[in-house]
């Protein structure tokens, strides 16, 4: 019943992450303020599409952004997979746990994101819960202690990996 809980709390962190990235990725930004910042400055208008602006209902301690890693994300919880592309991440510091969240790609197998990340967690102590798959999709889980959790699924489509990984970690694990 504890593991039920546990993967219900890392689904609310994928589903707030991405609600996050979406109201981000709502704000419009006019055509002509790009136009004008792409001739202006090229290097501006690529970090411009990539990154969303901070929501200004968002409250500080939280971020989400699109095409990179958010200011202060913990690499070392979770690293990216070398080779790998950020579609997405997010991190909110104001909830007990703290939620983190990655969306990555990757030319290579499920199994091979599956494997990287594994090893990562359990080097700093997570332990695999069991299970592998929600239906046909890979997921694993992992638990550290009383109340921190980690979720990883991956998509694979025609030679890319898509991998979505949620936390829900002590704040000392987002320093």
């Amino acid at each position: 019943m504890k593991v039920f809980g546990q993967r219900k709390r890392a689904a609310a962190a994928i589903a707030a992450a991405g609600t996050l990235l979406a109201l981000a990725a709502c704000t419009p930004a006019s055509s002509e303020s790009l136009a004008t910042s792409s001739a202006a400055n090229p290097a501006a208008s690529a970090q411009s599409s990539t990154t969303a602006p901070p929501s200004p209902s968002a409250e500080p301690g939280t971020s989400a952004t699109v095409g990179a890693l958010v200011p202060g994300f913990p690499q070392k919880l979770l690293p990216l997979m070398p080779g790998a592309k950020v579609v997405s991440s997010s991190l909110d510091k104001t909830t007990v746990p703290a939620t983190v969240a990655l969306v990555g790609s990757i030319s290579a197998p499920a199994a091979d994101a599956l494997a990287f990340y594994t090893k990562a967690l359990q080097a700093q102590g997570f332990k695999p819960v069991p299970g592998e798959t929600v239906g046909a999709l890979p997921s694993k889980d992992f638990l550290r202690g009383d109340n921190e959790t980690v979720n990883i699924s991956v998509m694979q489509t025609t030679g890319v990996s898509t991998f979505t990984i949620g936390a829900n970690v002590a704040a000392e694990s987002v320093k």
